[in-house]
Parts: structure tokens; sequence; C-alpha cells
């Protein structure tokens, strides 16, 4: 098994706080009624939401995946970070026995935050991943999610 790394990171006008509460522990509800294209619903087989739990994610008809089930790792309310797994469905596509997200967010200098994310792709023996594809992957869900949820909250500032 190989593991393959991706950092990333993503500035926005939201405060951590409010985008995390947003993103994060709001973001099961929130998520699929501001991006409905894209997840029909989320759903916990087990837990609440605290580490340990596990979710199914449910994608929106003509999406090119179906499900997937995540895995809580930990959540740290306080310092704005968050680590879950992909631990089963279309995003491992046959090559990856998982997927591990780490995400903290922090103040940025103008008021906002950046979003920092550490993603592990763990290949199913001896497959090896194309950087290029992961990166821009990630780059075009990270960027949809988190510009859908910081529109959201600028047109709704009370929300939060």
């Amino acid at each position: 098994m190989g593991v393959f790394t991706y950092q990333s990171e993503i500035v926005t006008a939201i405060p951590p706080a409010k985008m995390f509460k947003a993103c994060i522990l709001d973001g099961d509800t929130l998520i699929p009624k501001i991006v409905p294209q894209v997840f029909k619903s989320v759903e916990y087989l087990e837990g609440n939401g605290e580490p340990g739990s596990i979710r199914k994610v449910t994608f929106a008809q003509g999406n090119q995946f179906n499900y997937m089930k995540q895995k809580v790792e930990a959540l740290d309310k306080e310092n704005f970070e968050y680590i879950y797994s992909v631990i089963e469905g279309d995003p491992l596509m046959n090559m990856l026995d998982k997927i591990t997200y780490e995400i903290k967010l922090e103040a940025s200098p103008g008021g906002g935050s950046i979003c920092k994310t550490s993603s592990k792709y763990y290949t199913i023996g001896d497959i090896e991943l194309k950087e290029e594809a992961i990166k821009a992957g990630k780059e075009k869900a990270s960027g949809v999610l988190f510009n859908s949820i910081e529109a959201y909250l600028v047109a709704n500032p009370n929300a939060y």
C-alpha cells in the first residue's frame, strides 16, 4: 500500500468560527441545501458526528459518484480542526483503501479564514496515482464547496 499526500489552502472572507460551524458542524444539513446538484443527502449510520461516527453521503443524480461512507476520526471545535476518512464508496474508485482529510481553519489577516487541508490517499497494492488528476479533482471539489458556503453566508449574514 502506498500513500499519496496532497496539501491545499483556500482563503475565504468568512471568519474561522463561522465557517467551521457552517461547513463542519452543520454541514450535514446545510451542504445538501446549498449544493443540491452535488449532494442529495447525508445520514448517520453510527453516532452523531463525534469521533467514531459513520455517515453515508449520497450524491445527486447525474454525478460521477453515487455514494460514500465517511468515518469521523477527530473533531476539535476549539481549534477548528476536523479529520475524517472516506472508507467506502465510489470516490475510492477500486484503487484506494481510504482517503483521509485533515482540515484546519485559521484566521487570515483580512478577517476571514484560511482552510488548510491535507488529503492522504491510501492506495491498494502497487497502484500509482497521478498527482495532476488528484490536484485537479481536489481543487474543483473544494472550490465548489467552500465558494458555495461562502456565498451562502455572505447572502445570509444572520444565518450563523
